[in-house]
């Protein structure tokens, strides 16, 4: 999930990971031999704006998970359909410098879809855009705040490592004027092969195939200069703010056009070349420490 204040001041992003793809005890487990995906769940919540950044990670064992229909448990934070919103109950310790994530965040889709696209030519690699818009909720008590915005929810699955189907990608969502949501996915596979996904959304939740527009290079990201490109018209991308600059991953702002009208998106670069590096995998632990049962 990806949010967005309506006041473009501050946002959140959440991910709840079974499989955690991005593990350094995953990948380690891995290469010992078969791991348990649930013997390696995270909850990780990121909070933008003013205050500064706040992020938490802490991988859990099999012990801390719990899921059934219509609930997942991961440790003390609990995430929960209610058959029209939902509702998560959050409640980490932010690292590398600990401190309280604590706080309930409601999102309320307009609608729900049915889609699942393929992301690799083997079809190892699924997409579901679950609610490409809704409403959220924002109410924290550690750190105090409370907003309101725009989100945007889907899940990824895949059967094998994403490192293993994938060299890099790019990712971005953007919200349009008429009420419909924007997608674009660009990938290049492990074989060599270019995936491209180009999606628009209507306010009903339709989907169709848009024509896309064409590839606009963007400055790398500052501090570990990960690289980074969209999809824009010609002459009209630019990096508003980088949300997350690290050695192997991106996340931005982006303000962009998309068949002449102008949005902004949030945006995701990721090299899995540079994340199987021994230097990132080492580095990795300190944002991502581990505290498993079971």
């Amino acid at each position: 999930m990806d949010a967005l204040s309506d006041d473009g001041r501050r946002g959140l992003t959440l991910i709840a990971f079974v499989g955690s793809v991005f593990s350094p005890y995953y990948a380690r487990a891995r290469r010992r031999g078969a791991a348990d995906p649930e013997h390696h769940c995270a909850v990780n919540l990121a909070l933008y704006g003013e205050g500064g950044k706040r992020w938490a990670m802490t991988e859990r064992g099999r012990g801390d998970l719990a899921r059934g229909d219509g609930y997942l448990a991961i440790g003390p934070s609990r995430i929960q359909w209610d058959g029209e919103r939902l509702v998560m109950h959050v409640r980490e310790i932010t690292a590398p410098l600990p401190s309280r994530l604590e706080g309930t965040i409601t999102f309320t889709p307009d609608f729900l879809t049915g889609y699942r696209f393929d992301l690799d030519e083997g079809g190892r690699h699924q997409w579901r855009p679950l609610a490409p818009s809704g409403r959220i909720q924002v109410e924290m008590r550690h750190p105090g705040l409370r907003w309101e915005g725009h989100a945007y929810l889907d899940s990824n699955r895949g059967e094998e490592p994403l490192e293993a189907g994938f060299r890099y990608w790019d990712w971005s969502r953007a919200p349009m004027g008429d009420g419909g949501t924007v997608v674009l996915y660009e990938a290049q596979t492990r074989s060599g092969a270019h995936r491209l996904l180009s999606l628009r959304f209507d306010p009903h939740g339709e989907a169709e195939a848009m024509a896309a527009p064409p590839h606009q290079s963007l400055p790398t990201a500052s501090i570990w200069r990960a690289p980074r490109g969209t999809r824009a018209d010609a002459g009209s991308a630019r990096v508003r703010q980088t949300l997350e600059d690290t050695p192997f991953y991106a996340r931005s702002l982006v303000e962009m056009g998309i068949h002449g009208e102008t949005v902004t998106a949030f945006h995701e670069s990721l090299s899995l070349d540079r994340f199987v590096s021994p230097v990132v995998q080492w580095m990795l632990p300190f944002r991502m420490p581990r505290r498993a049962r079971g």
